[in-house]
């Protein structure tokens, strides 16, 4: 009987999209190393009887020391990464702190170059062709607005993806990227309090903006477990796609990559606020009148 399928998922903290695809993977007969930060956090894996790492994506020492215990636990080998530890931030880019926009920017790109790297040795070593996964975003093609370093930092992975995807082909490695729309999870649970500066240019929709800054978009969006199932189907595949697209307006967003700029503008104007910022300027008498209020 041939062995399952090693693969290690980062960012499985509980109720969050990795638990999710731990457990999809679990369920589809893999054998799953589910990871976090915090270990206490790994409720949902351990019940369902799947194997937990300790790996912090952040820290150099967490990694060596998960490739360690990989390394022990398979024998040497590893048939998949999933890149999907990562982090949400939402404030208008004039508002923004730099040195929260840079750490993003450590967690959400840099973070799948330190990981891929430390487990390539373990991925080379896969008999079956080995394949790194990473969970970007479909913001990384769109433009919404307050989301700006968040999308950019998932655009910056996006496109160290594809270019992973060619410089790892020639070794046998599939680099896939995942484009996710808006699921269910509790990504918002670790972000910053979403509350726009006193004086930001903003705060004439205040209400309408932030309601879109902490996530209310989130709540409608794709259950977890079926984005996960479909993740991994689409996964399973004799030759999975390059870019997969999963989660609520995912369709959409791969459309507008096709449309003239500008196409959607009036649709994500409303979802984000936008719209309603718009209308508060215009009953305030335009522009220069609410300048003078500053």
């Amino acid at each position: 009987m041939a062995s399952k399928q090693t693969i290690l998922i980062t960012g499985c903290s509980d109720h969050g999209l990795g638990a999710a695809l731990a457990l999809a993977f679990h369920k589809a007969g893999w054998r799953v190393f589910a990871s976090a930060r915090n270990m206490a956090k790994l409720k949902q894996a351990e019940t369902a009887g799947i194997e937990t790492v300790q790996l912090d994506v952040s820290s150099e020492e967490s990694i060596a020391n998960a490739v360690s215990a990989v390394k022990k636990l398979t024998g040497g080998s590893l048939d998949a990464l999933v890149n999907n530890a990562g982090a949400a931030f939402n404030m208008p880019l004039m508002d923004i702190e730099i040195e929260k926009a840079r750490a993003l920017f450590e967690l959400n790109t840099f973070s799948l170059l330190t990981t891929t790297r430390a487990f390539l040795p373990l991925l080379m070593e896969s008999t079956g062709g080995a394949m790194v996964v990473n969970n970007t975003s479909i913001l990384s093609v769109s433009a919404v607005p307050f989301s700006g370093v968040y999308a950019a930092s998932k655009a910056a992975a996006t496109s160290l993806t594809e270019v992973l995807r060619l410089e790892l082909a020639p070794f046998g490695i599939r680099v896939v990227n995942l484009m996710t729309g808006s699921v269910k999870s509790s990504i918002w649970d670790n972000a910053p309090a979403i509350t726009l500066p006193p004086a930001s240019l903003y705060n004439i929709a205040k209400e309408a903006i932030e309601k879109f800054m902490g996530g209310a978009n989130v709540a409608n969006g794709t259950d977890p477990n079926t984005w996960a199932e479909g993740v991994v189907h689409d996964l399973g595949r004799r030759n999975p796609p390059h870019w997969i697209w999963r989660g609520q307006f995912a369709s959409q967003a791969r459309m507008i990559s096709w449309l003239p700029i500008g196409f959607l503008d009036k649709m994500v104007k409303g979802i984000s606020g936008v719209a309603v910022l718009e209308q508060k300027i215009k009953e305030q008498g335009g522009i220069r009148k609410i300048n003078l209020h500053h």
